[in-house]
């Protein structure tokens, strides 16, 4: 059996470099038809010019250099003393930030942080953070910050109900908005009732009816408030191992995907959710060459079947399930033509120049580069960070 993984594994590593050298087409993304108006072609131009506004984010974009727009997708992990140069350079559409950063620090101090981060950029940033409740509480561990962590949306459920639960998470988008955070990787949408499961203690229930209200009341008072929301992790971990150690097959039917798993995402996308994390998962009823994350036909049914126009980002592309098996250059390429818009990577040295390489050579064409860009760019506008008002569904 160890013998077979590890022939899995060598299979698993030929393939991804493949992937990146060409083996895999990716489709460019299209982009929305246009309206027509008018009785002739004439007076339907004379009034797009003379009534039509301006739209900021298309502005932008035609602004911005190549070089500008690779660097909106990258969303940086692990900052360090060298951030604000990093952003500077290679133009960071934003950070996340981990429990390193809070610790020990007042609230002044934070807001201080992410003011710096945001000053070395021209266009406003992402500033995320996973403060989940419970396992995963980054910023609310901190006592300086707040007299006690989140407790898990679970917990709080158990105790007091939805009331509860909503009550919570609006404090949890003020706590964070307070500091200077504009999007919370969250909420958890991966179901399962298995205590031995890695993603127990972060899930919020076995039940999916319970799971997808869950997820509709925290997307729906974070638009409210304007914190940007993440679903994670598509399509469901379910039962499996942590891909933060090592690959994880999921062998589960496509049927069970559809009538369970997908759900909450489906519950969170309409009720507007702004963006959707993939997971390192092999998911096999899908695609049994690649991790979802890397994944061009995992990233087909996030658009088609259920419908997301919004932002796809990868989970952290340091983890094991990657690295282990592909380069940090090569794997940043393979997320950009499978499909994601936002890579969360901690090696932009590396990774930037890999994919604007990867662009001017023509490998990844820059049309699906701008069809990314215009929607970081509208979620941004949707948080403010534009200063031109909002663009919401």
């Amino acid at each position: 059996m160890k013998k077979t993984k590890q022939a899995v594994s060598l299979l698993l590593a030929a393939a991804m470099l493949a992937f990146v050298f060409g083996a895999c087409k990716s489709e460019t993304p299209s982009s929305s038809s246009e309206a027509v108006s008018g009785s002739t072609a004439e007076s339907s131009a004379v009034q797009e010019t003379t009534n039509a506004p301006d739209d900021p984010v298309e502005t932008l974009l035609n602004d911005m250099s190549l070089e500008e727009k690779v660097g909106q997708m990258f969303y940086m992990c692990y900052p360090d003393e060298t951030a604000s140069n990093l952003i500077k350079n290679n133009f960071i559409g934003g950070v996340v930030l981990f429990g390193n950063h809070f610790a020990d620090k007042t609230a002044d101090e934070v807001r201080q942080e992410i003011a710096a981060y945001q000053n070395a950029s021209k266009i406003g940033m992402l500033i995320g953070v996973d403060e989940e409740g419970g396992t995963v509480v980054r910023a609310s561990d901190n006592p300086k910050l707040r007299s006690e962590p989140f407790a898990s949306p679970k917990e709080v459920y158990q105790e007091g109900g939805w009331d509860a639960v909503e009550k919570t998470e609006a404090e949890k988008a003020d706590f964070l908005l307070s500091l200077g955070i504009n999007v919370n990787n969250a909420p958890v949408c991966d179901i399962t009732s298995n205590t031995e499961s890695f993603i127990f203690d972060r899930s919020f229930s076995g039940d999916v009816n319970e799971v997808c209200t869950y997820v509709t009341n925290t997307v729906r008072i974070c638009r409210e408030k304007k914190l940007g929301t993440v679903l994670k992790h598509f399509p469901g971990y379910g039962d499996n191992t942590d891909t933060h150690e090592d690959l994880s097959y999921d062998e589960k039917p496509y049927e069970e995907f559809q009538n369970t798993d997908f759900l909450p995402f489906k519950s969170g996308i309409e009720s507007g959710a702004d963006c959707i994390m993939v997971a390192h998962n092999i998911v096999t009823s899908m695609d049994a060459d690649y991790p979802a994350s890397l994944s061009a036909k995992v990233h087909e049914i996030i658009r088609s079947e259920l419908g997301f126009d919004g932002v796809i980002v990868t989970d952290d592309l340091a983890m094991q399930a990657i690295t282990r098996y592909s380069g940090s250059d090569a794997a940043a390429v393979a997320a950009v033509k499978c499909g994601n818009d936002l890579l969360c990577c901690s090696d932009v040295s590396t990774q930037y120049p890999a994919v604007l390489n990867a662009v001017k050579s023509g490998e990844i064409p820059e049309e699906q580069i701008n069809a990314s860009v215009k929607r970081i760019l509208k979620w941004k506008q949707n948080l403010g960070l534009l200063g031109s008002g909002e663009t919401q569904n």
